[in-house]
């Protein structure tokens, strides 16, 4: 009996191990708990007055949700994160990222609004931003100029 109370023992314990072990190897887990972020599709319309729409694609890999809080560019001091509801575009102080899931910033839906640009990039040229989140690490990207017209959903 006391051979069968040890192997139980050493199970028991292996058992235990293995499942302690198994909750700390999530996706999060190996990124320091820090959302995985990934940016796709970005782009700028040529802008045509003193204001410009930036569009792009976050995609969330990972278990932990976060919020895109603020959206800062060498085009403008006043960068700005806009939602759209009823065809009226209002600014927000975030948007929520989901856990394995996207935020899609597309004209006709929510965007980033650059105010007062110190100039005018042209089609071809890109445009410098920096996103911030509560959780992740900045991400910087190279917004690129497009056709003032240009819309992806189109094509």
């Amino acid at each position: 009996m006391n051979r069968r109370t040890t192997i139980l023992s050493a199970a028991v314990a292996l058992v235990s191990a293995l499942a302690l072990t198994g909750c700390s190897s999530d996706s999060s887990a190996d990124t320091g708990g820090k959302p995985e972020l990934e940016v796709s599709g970005a782009f700028m319309p040529q802008p045509v007055m003193d204001m410009a729409g930036g569009f792009l694609t976050i995609k969330n890999d990972s278990a932990t949700a976060d919020k895109l809080t603020s959206v800062t560019s060498p085009l403008s001091d006043d960068v700005q994160i806009h939602e759209t509801k009823n065809q009226k575009m209002r600014q927000v102080t975030s948007f929520d990222i989901p856990a394995n899931g996207e935020l899609k910033l597309e004209r006709g839906g929510n965007h980033i609004m650059f105010m007062d640009i110190k100039q005018k990039p042209k089609q071809g040229e890109k445009v410098s931003i920096e996103l911030h989140f509560e959780k992740a690490d900045p991400i910087k990207v190279d917004l690129p100029v497009e056709a003032a017209t240009h819309n992806p959903k189109q094509h």
